[in-house]
């Protein structure tokens, strides 16, 4: 079974939405434990003490399509504000879905002399089949920052190429951000998260 990755976002959102963004990101780790799922969030650039803008999560096991099927969509967490005291909205939005194998976001070039990778142990989901070789590979996109790990696969070299495509994955969604005016909309929730119409709400 292939690995499904999902962009979780908070778009433009304020500094609460990426408290909520890391907050789902707890609950979506602990279902995936809790359904046997491995489970590999890897951060968009820059995260601040309150979290990350992004994410791709990473979920591979019998569970994996049923939370991607659950989350998809826009998710609102309920919670007084905590970076801003006395703050009336309490309301806030994250957006899911599911990337593509064949994606139609925006066009990135990888230079390959920007990457350094890693190969670390691997181990299969809820930590069974534990691989005693190093067959998982994270790669570092220096221009970036961003840090993006595979170990889904037996294969270093198809985990190599798993962590190649999750990274240009993040990236074509930063290139997506930046281009608003031409490529608004080729993303779910790219500049704006619909409200009104959530798959699941949660009160932190």
């Amino acid at each position: 079974m292939s690995a499904i990755d999902l962009l979780v976002t908070s778009g433009n959102g304020p500094v609460e939405c990426r408290i909520a963004l890391s907050a789902l990101l707890g609950i979506l780790e602990r279902e995936a434990i809790g359904l046997g799922c491995a489970f590999e969030a890897s951060l968009g650039p820059m995260p601040d003490q309150h979290g990350a803008k992004s994410a791709i999560v990473s979920l591979d096991g019998a569970g994996a399509e049923q939370i991607a099927s659950d989350y998809c969509g826009t998710i609102r967490f309920t919670f007084k504000s905590p970076a801003r005291p006395g703050h009336k909205r309490q309301n806030w939005y994250v957006a899911v879905q599911r990337i593509d194998s064949q994606p139609n976001g925006g066009e990135v070039t990888i230079d390959p002399a920007d990457l350094r990778f890693e190969t670390l142990r691997a181990g299969g989901p809820g930590g069974q089949h534990q691989n005693t070789t190093d067959s998982a590979v994270r790669v570092l996109h220096r221009p970036t920052g961003l840090v993006v790990t595979a170990r889904d696969e037996r294969s270093q070299h198809r985990n190599k190429a798993l962590a190649l495509r999750r990274l240009d994955a993040m990236l074509r969604h930063l290139e997506v951000e930046k281009q608003e005016a031409a490529k608004a909309g080729r993303f779910l929730a790219n500049r704006t998260i619909e409200r009104g119409n959530e798959v699941k709400t949660f009160k932190l």
